[in-house]
């Protein structure tokens, strides 16, 4: 009697062990398995979205856990050891990497590609162009009451707000003439139902929109933008395209870079080379983005 009343406790003990073996096993990466954290800026979600399912698909082993926040959350959450791997559109500052120089590590940085800050307004809008002397103006709180004297951003920790903050010379927000929302989604949808505004999203969201954004994206243009006199883009108005971008003529580029904080060559490791080789550049190429290599082309002469 006693030998049936425990085959059942020994089955469930040794279920219990399988079920942990399988999970520790699931814990350890290599370089093309494994699981990965990945956080990014949120400006970014498409591309990566897109990255991220490519990749996953090539290496059918692997699973990236992707999110996005603010930049100043993914950089707290790399210090604070909470994430290891995080895309920016910015290096680390000096303060920042010494927190590494303490630990005596470096950071493994890598730029994948070349974004644009891109401004956006309702299609009924008849202006078609912007200049940067005149964003600047509205950052400092000098709107005024003519046309186009509202920017509207995702939030207001994010990287294209530090990114105009830092262009202008301002520390803080002005009181009137900014904006913001809670993400690129919600800017496009402000700017399709409020004419007069002018959205900032990064380029990726207006050339690849999803099911539920795409309704507000054909109902938005896009401005060209004029770079300050002897800047970048000073020469005329210029629009975010791949071409403009590889020509260094659009006045609002900013790099893109893959860091990975990862204490030993791991999956990180992997989904960086994939971001720098020809699949994620590839991937990058069609996203609106400028790939930071751009791949090569096949001509078949038949």
């Amino acid at each position: 009697m006693k030998k049936f009343v425990l085959l059942p406790l020994i089955s469930c003990i040794l279920a219990l062990l399988w079920a942990c073996g399988g999970r520790q096993s699931d814990e350890k990466r290599t370089i093309v398995s494994g699981r990965l954290q990945v956080l990014t800026d949120e400006t970014l979600l498409p591309i990566m979205e897109e990255q991220v399912a490519v990749f996953e698909h090539l290496y059918d082993r692997t699973e990236v856990a992707l999110a996005s926040a603010q930049e100043n959350q993914i950089v707290s959450k790399l210090l604070n050891k909470e994430v290891e791997v995080v895309v920016l559109t910015r290096l680390l500052t000096e303060e920042e990497n010494a927190f590494f120089k303490a630990r005596k590590f470096a950071p493994r940085i890598y730029k994948f590609a070349t974004d644009a800050v891109t401004f956006v307004v309702n299609k009924q809008v008849s202006d078609s162009t912007i200049t940067v002397d005149r964003i600047t103006e509205i950052m400092k709180g000098n709107a005024g009451d003519g046309p186009l004297n509202r920017l509207v951003f995702d939030n207001p920790n994010s990287s294209t707000v530090r990114l105009l903050k830092e262009l202008a010379g301002v520390d803080t927000l002005p009181a009137t003439g900014v904006y913001a929302l809670k993400s690129n989604a919600d800017v496009l949808k402000y700017v399709y139902e409020t004419p007069q505004s002018v959205g900032v999203v990064g380029i990726n969201w207006v050339v690849r929109p999803d099911s539920s954004t795409r309704k507000y994206v054909e109902g938005i243009k896009v401005l060209a933008v004029k770079g300050q006199e002897g800047k970048i883009g000073s020469g005329g108005y210029y629009k975010p395209s791949q071409t403009n971008l590889a020509d260094s003529l659009y006045a609002l580029a900013r790099p893109v870079y893959i860091i990975n904080a990862e204490p030993r060559k791991s999956l990180g490791m992997g989904f960086a080379a994939f971001l720098t080789g020809e699949s994620g550049q590839r991937v990058i190429l069609k996203s609106g983005l400028m790939p930071d290599s751009v791949p090569p082309r096949e001509l078949i002469i038949r």
